[in-house]
């Protein structure tokens, strides 16, 4: 019976350390949202271009936790012709902070700036 009591003891203690590890993880939860209004002459192969490389960055920068992206779906007119949002994650601004200098991004944004109409750049901590 001691045995027994010793085992669920321990086996107790384990998953509570393995809980409070888990709930003690700092969360990635810095977000930088980007979203791209195209000029009107961008053809869709160069957008799709643009789609393909802004997706290459996460395996070329380690700060970046997270990345996700769509095309609006939504009323057009409230899009203000915006078409493309991109979210990508960090862990803290700090992850931002070598995100933007880094040599793959700023090869990306000289490749984006010449189909550029308009840029939206909206960065927040998610609560």
């Amino acid at each position: 019976m001691k045995t027994i009591t010793l085992i669920l003891a321990l086996t107790f203690a384990s998953l509570l350390s393995a809980f409070a590890d888990h709930h003690g993880e700092k969360k990635a939860n810095f977000r930088h949202v980007v979203c791209f209004k195209f000029k009107a002459d961008a053809t869709p192969e160069q957008i799709k271009a643009i789609e393909k490389a802004f997706g290459e960055l996460p395996s070329k920068i380690d700060t970046i936790k997270g990345y996700e992206w769509g095309t609006s779906v939504g009323d057009k007119e409230k899009a203000k012709g915006f078409t493309h949002c991109f979210v990508v994650t960090f862990a803290d601004k700090a992850g931002l902070d070598v995100y933007i200098p880094h040599a793959a991004h700023q090869a990306f944004v000289k490749q984006l700036k010449p189909l550029l109409d308009d840029v939206f750049v909206f960065d927040f901590v998610a609560q």
